[in-house]
């Protein structure tokens, strides 16, 4: 594999001298290693009792590899708190070039609107981006931006309903625009990365900047704007990734799922980008791009071998962000929500499906940690990301251990201290859910964010009920992954398919299908728990409860009864239902229809 090493134009180290970032990323890393060694300490205490046999020492090895993905998440989000709650100016201290840009900066760039499609639903995907367009050419800006439709469509019926809804749009925004192009490959070397990479070579030149979508992407114009504005404001800056909601759904799998991310996201985000800082995050959508520099050195060749780890990589994004940065232009976040949209998977098996792409993709970085002069901060990156997918065998086989010493031990043997043994299993539920235990309490806090959310008593009602599905879905996700890790290392691989976006539901056939090892896992673990005592049945229940109930969870989180339900009621309602933005009302999302018809 060849990735060019040259610096770019810029040497962002030479330039930075005075850039706290450095004394940031070790303070950081003081922390999370500081905070490994006291509850790896704790967890030696745990198993001191009898001795240390050599499964207590995989037991710890196990947790020992588990640790740092959870640290990560309680660090960035404690640091996010604090920031939130005592910061004067938040974006000076994560994104110092969005705080000095005002709305009424001139828009000078050229902006290329990339949509990025695949077997998608037509009539979305161009009701979607016309609405764009027509908030962008409302805004007196429309000829600095020109739309590029990238299809790599393999289904004639698709493909055909893509021309002609382009066509219908090329009528309708010819000469208000830049310029309208479609464009659909006969074949999908490299997938969507492939696609963005042929467009860079053929017609990159002809803008300053690129707006990267996924099918399932929405953006107001105001936040285009803004992005662009801040881009524009700093030429040193390559990436420039929003941070994107949850838009309202029917759906209740997606309304569980996004006002859970709603509050992690945000506190998590804040702390990640005040030490991630000029080396920040590229989540693939949503996001603006210099298209120079990405053209020069963010190509992307397939990974040499064979098998699921070679090929065409296909977690693309933060390896651009990585050699961009290589290049010594910046990648940052702007944590600010509002204007950033997204569609969440409707069902259980819609999200696990997608997680299957993201492990497969985060696994492929394993062989590109020792990529020749990248930062430091995005080796680390890379690693992370390997780490929080390997973290979930570690979290399955952690606790299946731990049973398998609890029925070795002798009848009356402590083989457990029972203080630590508690403080552990508390401080590891309480870093795994640390970012949105931060921004609840950060909402809480604030009576217009309650206000946001439909009020306290409806607030803390979706946080209720959003931790116990978290809490389920835990041991589902982690077996998933653990399946999945298990076929990479048995030489099989995922493909890329369409995503099913609509709310649908998923008959019990289907889901037990899908779920069977996870419910057949849960009962032996509850069962071998129960013969230990009920004590330790009722102790160990978020371990395997939703390994248990993942075949009915499945049914319930897809019914559309349970999710008009949801919606009538405002249970775990977002902000975006309380008050409607208006770029949203073209949507016709069918959680505001719901809204909207009630008395």
């Amino acid at each position: 594999m060849s990735l060019s090493t040259d610096a770019g134009q810029f040497d962002a180290d030479a330039s930075r001298s005075t850039n706290p970032a450095g004394a940031r990323r070790i303070l950081f890393g003081l922390l999370v290693f500081g905070s490994w060694l006291a509850m790896m300490a704790l967890a030696v205490a745990a198993f001191a009792p009898g001795g240390y046999g050599a499964l207590d020492i995989a037991i710890l090895a196990l947790v020992a590899v588990y640790l740092p993905w959870s640290l990560l998440n309680f660090w960035n989000a404690l640091i996010g708190f604090v920031i939130m709650r005592l910061a004067r100016d938040p974006l000076a201290l994560t994104c110092p070039p969005a705080a000095t840009v005002s709305d009424d900066q001139p828009i000078t760039a050229d902006t290329a609107i990339l949509m990025c499609i695949r077997n998608e639903d037509t009539e979305r995907v161009f009701r979607n981006i016309a609405l764009i367009l027509e908030d962008l050419v409302r805004s007196g800006t429309g000829a600095h931006f020109a739309l590029h439709v990238l299809s790599d469509t393999n289904r004639a019926d698709v493909a055909g309903a893509e021309e002609a809804a382009f066509a219908a749009l090329r009528a309708r925004f010819d000469g208000r625009v830049k310029a309208l192009d479609y464009r659909r490959r006969a074949t999908n070397p490299g997938f969507k990365a492939g696609n963005i990479r042929e467009f860079c070579e053929r017609r990159g030149h002809e803008t300053e900047f690129a707006l990267v979508l996924d099918a399932d992407s929405f953006m107001a114009a105001d936040r285009i704007l803004r992005m662009v504005r801040i881009a524009q404001s700093d030429p040193k800056l390559g990436i420039l990734q929003s941070l994107t909601v949850g838009l309202p759904s029917a759906s209740p799998l997606a309304r569980l799922f996004q006002f859970g991310m709603r509050l992690g996201m945000r506190s998590y985000t804040l702390g990640s980008a005040w030490w991630h800082a000029d080396c920040g995050p590229y989540w693939g959508h949503n996001a603006l791009i210099r298209l120079a520099p990405f053209t020069r050195h963010c190509h992307l060749p397939p990974l040499p071998g064979q098998g699921p780890l070679g090929g065409d990589i296909m977690s693309h994004d933060q390896v651009e962000a990585v050699l961009m940065r290589r290049a010594g232009y910046d990648v940052r976040v702007v944590p600010e929500e509002g204007g950033s949209y997204e569609e969440n998977p409707p069902t259980l098996i819609e999200f696990i499906r997608r997680d299957m792409r993201w492990c497969l993709g985060n696994t492929q970085y394993l062989k590109l940690v020792g990529l020749p002069g990248i930062r430091p901060t995005s080796r680390f990156q890379l690693i992370v990301a390997v780490v929080m997918f390997a973290a979930s065998p570690a979290f399955i086989a952690m606790w299946l251990l731990a049973l398998v010493a609890a029925h070795r031990a002798a009848p009356g043997e402590a083989w457990l201290a029972a203080g630590p043994a508690l403080g552990l299993v508390a401080l590891l539920f309480a870093t795994m859910f640390a970012p949105k235990i931060m921004t609840a309490l950060d909402v809480l806090a604030r009576p217009a964010a309650r206000a946001g959310f439909g009020g306290t008593a409806a607030f803390l009602g979706g946080l209720l009920t959003e931790t116990v599905f978290a809490l389920l879905l835990t041991p589902i996700s982690a077996l998933s992954h653990t399946m999945m890790l298990a076929a990479v290392a048995c030489g099989r691989t995922v493909g890329w398919t369409a995503q099913v976006r609509d709310a649908h539901a998923v008959p019990w056939r289907e889901a037990a299908a899908r779920f069977w090892p996870h419910t057949l896992l849960g009962a032996v673990a509850g069962l071998g728990l129960w013969s230990l005592s009920p004590w330790a049945f009722l102790f160990a229940t978020p371990l395997f409860l939703g390994l248990l109930l993942a075949i009915p969870l499945t049914v319930l989180t897809s019914s559309p009864a349970v999710g008009r339900f949801m919606v009538r009621t405002g249970w775990c309602r977002i902000p975006e239902e309380v008050v409607t933005p208006a770029e949203l009302d073209g949507l016709h999302l069918p959680a505001l229809a719901i809204v909207k018809a009630k008395p």
